[in-house]
C-alpha cells in the first residue's frame, strides 16, 4: 500500500464532529437541569388535576353537608371538610382549573398588547418611543396589585374582572422588556441587511426581531404565570376576586380565615396547593433562563 492510500484512508476513518441545533442542545440541557424537570413535572401534575379534576374529586365540591362540618383529615375525607362540610381535596381540584386558567389567560392577554407595544417603541426610538414608554410608566407608577385593586373594586367582583385587571396592571413589564430587547437587536448586521433589501417596518420587527427575543420571552412569561395566580389569591382573599361558585384557592382561605386555630387544614392545604404550583412554575422557569441564555452555555 503506497503512502498515499494510506493518508487516505487514515482521513477517511477520522470522526466528523457534528454540530448540534440549539433546538437540540437545549434539549439536552434542559435534561441535565433537575429543578427544571422538577419543576416541569409540577406544572404538569397540575394542569392534569385542572383537566380532569372534575372527573376524580372524590365528593361533590359544592355540596354542603353541615353535619360533616370541620372533619378532621382522614378517614371519607382525606384532606378534612369546610365549615360547610364539603371535601377540602375535592375543592382543591377544582381550583386548581380557575386558578391555572387566571395565569395562563392573564399572562397571554399580557404578551398580546405588550410585545407588540414594546416592539414598537423599541424600534422607532426617538420621540415615538419617549411618548410611549411615559404611558407605560404612569401604569407602573402604581403598585399592580393596588392598581387591580381599584379596577376590582370599579368592576366588583368575578374571575372574568380579576383577569381583566391583571392585564391591565401588568401588560407595562411585558412592553418593557420588549422594548430593550428591540432597542439592542434593531443595530445588528442581520436588521441592518433586511433593511437594505428594502423589507418595511412590519416585516423587520415581526420576522427579524421579534424570533430573537422568543427566547427572553419564553422565560419570562414561564414564570410571570405564577404572578397573576397569586394576585388573583390575594384579591379572592379581600373579597375583591372570585365569587361563591368560583372555588379559587384564595376564595378557599378567604372563606376559612377565621377558623385558622380550630380547622388549620381548611386554610393550610389549598395554601400548599397555592405555594406549590408557584413554585413549580418559577423553578421551570429559572430552569429555561439557564437552558435559554447562551451565556449558560458549557
Amino acid at each position: 500500500m503506497s503512502s498515499v492510500d494510506s493518508k487516505l484512508e487514515a482521513e477517511v476513518k477520522v470522526p466528523v464532529k457534528r454540530s448540534t441545533s440549539f433546538r437540540d442542545d437545549a434539549i439536552r440541557r434542559f435534561k441535565k437541569n433537575p429543578t427544571a424537570i422538577f419543576g416541569l413535572v409540577i406544572v404538569i401534575f397540575f394542569l392534569l388535576i385542572a383537566i380532569f379534576g372534575k372527573f376524580i374529586t372524590p365528593h361533590d365540591p359544592f355540596k354542603q353537608n353541615i353535619i360533616n362540618a370541620h372533619q378532621s383529615p382522614g378517614g371519607q375525607y382525606l384532606l378534612g371538610t369546610d365549615f360547610f362540610g364539603r371535601d377540602v381535596l375535592s375543592r382543591i381540584f377544582i381550583g386548581a382549573r380557575i386558578s391555572l386558567l387566571v395565569g395562563v389567560a392573564v399572562v397571554t392577554l399580557r404578551a398580546v398588547i405588550g410585545i407588540p407595544y414594546g416592539l414598537v417603541a423599541g424600534y422607532y426610538g426617538g420621540r415615538i418611543e419617549a411618548f410611549m414608554m411615559r404611558i407605560v410608566d404612569a401604569f407602573i407608577a402604581f403598585p399592580g396589585i393596588i392598581l387591580a385593586m381599584a379596577i376590582m373594586a370599579v368592576r366588583g367582583p368575578g374571575i372574568e374582572n380579576v383577569i381583566f385587571a391583571l392585564t391591565i396592571s401588568g401588560w407595562p413589564m411585558f412592553a418593557r422588556l420588549v422594548r430593550g430587547e428591540s432597542m439592542s437587536l434593531k443595530e445588528r448586521e442581520y436588521v441592518q441587511a433586511a433593511r437594505a433589501l428594502g423589507y418595511n417596518d412590519g416585516k423587520v420587527m415581526f420576522q427579524h426581531i421579534l424570533p430573537n427575543c422568543l427566547a427572553t420571552i419564553i422565560v419570562y412569561t414561564t414564570m410571570g404565570i405564577a404572578t397573576p395566580i397569586l394576585a388573583e389569591a390575594g384579591l379572592s382573599f379581600l373579597g375583591l376576586g372570585a365569587t361563591a361558585d368560583q372555588a379559587t384557592w384564595g376564595f378557599q382561605m378567604s372563606l376559612e380565615r377565621q377558623y385558622m386555630r380550630t380547622a388549620w387544614w381548611s386554610v393550610t392545604f389549598p395554601g400548599l396547593a397555592l405555594m406549590v404550583v408557584i413554585l413549580g412554575f418559577n423553578l421551570l422557569g429559572d430552569g429555561l433562563r439557564d437552558v435559554l441564555d447562551p451565556r449558560m452555555k458549557e
